[in-house]
């Protein structure tokens, strides 16, 4: 065994065939994990050469494993590749992407010295197929083949494997390294790419294992590859931290003993993060790197960032740097401890740690640890203010279920702002940025939206309970500040419906109308309370007066302020007006707790998604435009005989089972998403979302006769919409895909550029969907995506129009015979039956996985609808979850993986 440093001119140079056997598994890099931040890297190096060509800058790609074959005389040498293929693949298909771009500029010279590391000359392979470096064996053999022998210009959508990894790999290099050179006519276009030439060449580095044919090379693939667990953040980092302390000729035993924190079990924790896990160790060691670079970091981009801070833009020595870590380590250990101890009096900063836990989010310890970073010495009283601005934005934007998870690049805006300016601004720069947030994913909502919302939310039903406790607490801990009294315990206490969940016995009501009015109430925020302990079941759902009433009862309670409050209101009774009051009494409350400044109304681009135009069915019965009891019958369809019945709560009844929305319970009839204000009719012919539009004071939408182009409906648009996406390339379709599962939130250009693998400069995506719009117009019919401007501009798809593009993605697929009906074994059919499609989909791939029979429709104790999982193992599938409900299971202890490989190996792990 032979190992050596080597860069790729090392490793390609000589006439040579790497053989990536049969027995590997096929290609499986991403743009997300692997593809873009390899780029990221490369890109860094090259612009480090532009800017100081003396400069030694290197980038570790990590280890291969090749051992030598035995050859016939006369032939070219040939070695295995018995570990790294997913890596040498990867970097062969930039060399040789990067090489159809020189060519296309003129830079021959350039392009003919990267070939020379993917092809084999001619002089040493007459056959013309076996020119290629690398030679796949397995099923990617033809896509390789087939792209890194094609001429530029690439055609990519001509290719026969176009919608293979490998292909879509080399097409994102290609956009990539065009955009970075920009236009050949520019004078610095020539040594821009001399430059990227010159890092693909020697400025990458490679740790090559290189073995005898003798050798036991599955034992060293063994052990290079432990099966144990991966190496974290923290691990990488560890190793990279030591070695140059090393070289610096420390003291690395005493170091590590005195100066590691990362080593204790706290640091070793396992956390789930969104979708996510990791340690708590690597976690702290990516929130620490975007304090301190102001940049949005991926977890799996933690090391090579980190490296590259240390190697290229910090100013501290090695042992200084480390030092600093473990002192804002130490600090956020504290943090952490102090928001778990149930009884403390937290500082802002600690509150906040306890509030992310509670809403299931990491998002703001950037900002802490920023905001407390050594040196910088921030007086107290700017750090509490800045914390309790930033926690307002988070929090609420929670209160309207916003998303967060676009949320990271502003934290690292944020930061790259406040460093600019002198403490005395802080407070002022940070509020002036967040009010300067006005588009849907990342404005600060304002006083009267969040009102209008939670006056009539069904906030029970809405929140996690870790989220909903958290603003009970708050508002006990108002009551308390009235008295200079100790916060109140954060033990978990339950949280208890003053009028009961089930009403109808001891509570009723003589009207329809009444029995609507009073459902709505029953999980609104002024209907809910803490308790120090758990009623009994009688006295919860039993009457409010009497010795052995709620209200009786709730003075064994009177240790909590929040209680002694509603027993003071309610001595004569309970009901709809005592809850409005007490609703509107808490809301203020948690306004005052989370501020805004004075002024901000917390406007956005895009008002679609304000809560003020949430309506639901309920809204409809209070203001007499539906009654309980009326039937509703679908659009029609195969599902014609089956009806509606709308309940005094403002649900639907579908057969046996209920459902809050119109679209869940269309979704049930249907088997698929689709809208349900326009599924549903009533009986002389409107549309649920007619109705809905006369209680908004609006008209039905028609098309006007001054419009030429019409909107897309599911009833009269179907043919049209199956044409149009025929007529689609494949990167338009890509990109309405990930419009399709985002709708009707908005899809910014930069993600929509990511997801199809075009140039992010908002010209391209709009040139991918300048074709869609002509074939649209051709049709009769208005583009099917809507713009908004930014920045980032972004697109959405309507309700509407989403539900007929899904149904057009159907049946265009079933009538070209695109995607095989798979059918489940016996013992799976009974979950067939109640799936939705894209659950039977799912099923499908799990069956044929030969994985344990999953639960449909779990709901976990939060009240989170999960549609397939492991409940026993806490395990859930990524199928029909939103980002927040995946958050809100990660913090409750769940693991939410996608369908694949990891969720196959953590069933086969967790197997009883």
């Amino acid at each position: 065994m032979d190992t050596n440093v080597r860069t790729p001119m090392d490793v390609f140079n000589l006439p040579q065939h790497l053989v990536v056997p049969l027995f590997q598994r096929p290609y499986v890099w991403d743009e997300t994990d692997q593809w873009a931040p390899l780029w990221t890297d490369v890109r860094r190096m090259a612009d480090l050469r532009l800017t100081d060509p003396f400069r030694p800058a290197i980038h570790f790609l990590g280890a291969v494993v090749l051992q030598v074959q035995e050859t016939s005389v006369g032939s070219v040498p040939a070695r295995n590749v018995i570990d790294g293929q997913q890596r040498l693949t990867t970097l062969q298909i930039l060399m040789d992407a990067a090489a159809a771009e020189f060519e296309e500029a003129g830079q021959d010279h350039l392009a003919a010295q990267l070939e020379t590391l993917t092809h084999n000359s001619p002089d040493f392979v007459q056959d013309e197929k076996a020119r290629l470096k690398i030679r796949h064996t397995n099923k990617d053999r033809a896509a390789f083949e087939e792209v890194m022998r094609t001429d530029p210009p690439i055609n990519y959508d001509g290719l026969k494997h176009k919608a293979t990894r490998i292909v879509g790999a080399h097409q994102y290099f290609a956009g990539a390294v065009r955009t970075w050179l920009g236009s050949p006519e520019i004078p610095a276009f020539a040594q821009r790419a001399q430059a990227l030439a010159h890092v693909l060449q020697q400025g990458l580095q490679i740790v090559a294992i290189d073995l005898q044919a003798n050798e036991n090379s599955q034992e060293i693939f063994e052990t290079l590859n432990a099966r144990g667990t991966p190496l974290t953040a923290a691990d990488l980092i560890k190793n990279f931290v030591f070695q140059k302390l090393e070289a610096d000729g420390a003291d690395t035993a005493k170091i590590y003993a005195d100066d590691w924190p990362f080593e204790s079990k706290f640091w070793e924790t396992e956390l789930a993060v969104g979708r996510v896990t990791s340690t708590r160790g690597a976690l702290f060691l990516n929130q620490w790197l975007i304090s301190r670079v102001a940049e949005e970091i991926s977890t799996k981009s933690t090391f090579t960032r980190f490296k590259h801070f240390v190697e290229h833009e910090s100013k501290q020595k090695m042992i200084d740097l480390l030092r600093a870590i473990k002192e804002e380590a130490a600090q956020y250990e504290k943090w952490t401890l102090a928001a778990a101890d149930a009884d403390r009096n937290l500082t802002p900063t600690e509150m906040a740690v306890y509030r992310m836990q509670a809403q299931g989010v990491e998002l703001l310890k950037p900002v802490l640890l920023w905001l407390h970073e050594p040196g910088r010495d921030l007086p107290q009283p700017v750090i509490d203010r800045v914390v309790g601005i930033v926690e307002s934005w988070v929090v609420r934007r929670s209160l309207l279920r916003l998303t967060t998870s676009n949320l990271g690049s502003v934290v690292a805006n944020l930061i790259r702002t406040g460093r600019a300016v002198h403490e005395d601004e802080l407070v002022r720069t940070v509020g002036n940025f967040l009010r300067g947030q006005s588009v849907a994913s990342s404005y600060w909502p304002g006083d009267a939206e969040i009102r209008a919302f939670l006056s009539t939310a069904p906030a029970y039903r809405r929140y996690s309970r870790a989220r909903l406790r958290m603003l009970l607490e708050a508002v006990e801990d108002s009551f308390r500040e009235d008295y200079h009294a100790h916060q109140v315990d954060r033990s978990g206490y339950p949280i208890e419906h003053l009028l009961p969940q089930r009403w109808e016995e001891r509570w009723p009501v003589d009207s329809d109308e009444a029995r609507a009015e009073r459902g709505a109430h029953v999980h609104r925020l002024g209907n809910l309370t803490l308790l120090t302990a758990k009623l009994n079941s009688a006295v919860s759902n039993g009457p409010w007066l009497g010795s052995s009433g709620k209200h009786a009862k709730l003075a064994k309670h009177d240790v909590l302020k929040i209680n002694q409050r509603i027993r003071e209101a309610s001595a004569d009774g309970w009901d709809e007006q005592l809850i409005d009051a007490r609703t509107a009494g808490m809301i203020d409350i948690l306004l005052r707790t989370w501020p805004v400044p004075e002024g901000h109304v917390g406007e956005i681009a895009d008002a679609r998604t304000s809560a003020q135009s949430w309506v639901q069915v309920r809204d409809l019965i209070v203001a007499g435009l539906l009654s309980p009891g009326m039937r509703l019958t679908p659009r029609p369809g195969q599902w014609t005989d089956m009806t509606a019945t709308v309940g005094p709560d403002g649900s639907l009844i579908v057969g046996d089972a209920t459902f809050d929305t119109p679209s869940a319970a269309g979704k049930h009839v249907k088997g698929a998403v689709t809208n349900g204000w326009t599924f549903w009719r009533l009986d002389d012919g409107r549309r649920l979302a007619d109705v809905r539009s006369t209680f908004r004071g609006e008209k039905p939408r028609t098309i006007e006769a001054t419009d030429a182009l019409a909107h897309w409906d599911v009833e009269t648009d179907l043919d049209d919409a199956v044409e149009l996406w025929s007529l689609m390339s494949p990167t338009a379709r890509e990109l309405y895909r990930a419009l399709l599962e985002a709708s009707p939130e908005p899809v910014g250009v930069p993600e929509l550029a990511r997801r199809v693998g075009v140039t992010n400069d908002g010209k391209t995506v709009a040139g991918v969907l300048a074709w869609s719009g002509r074939y649209a117009a051709q049709l009769g019919h208005h583009l099917p995506s809507r713009w908004i401007e930014g920045p980032p501009s972004q697109y959405w798809l309507d309700e509407a129009t989403a539900e007929t593009m899904a149904e057009a993605i159907r049946l265009f697929e079933e009538r070209t015979s695109v995607r095989a009906i798979d059918h489940l074994s016996v013992g799976w059919a009974a979950l067939e039956t109640h799936a939705t499609e894209e659950e039977r989909s799912a099923l499908t791939r799990l069956a044929a996985m030969g994985l344990p029979r999953p639960e449909l429709g779990v709901e976990t104790g939060d009240g989170i609808p999960v549609a397939i999982a492991w409940p026993d193992r806490k395990i859930a599938a990524e199928v029909e979850l939103t980002a927040e409900a995946a958050a809100e299971l990660g913090a409750d202890g769940w693991r939410v993986l996608p369908l694949g490989e990891e969720l196959r190996d953590l069933l086969t792990a967790t197997q009883p």
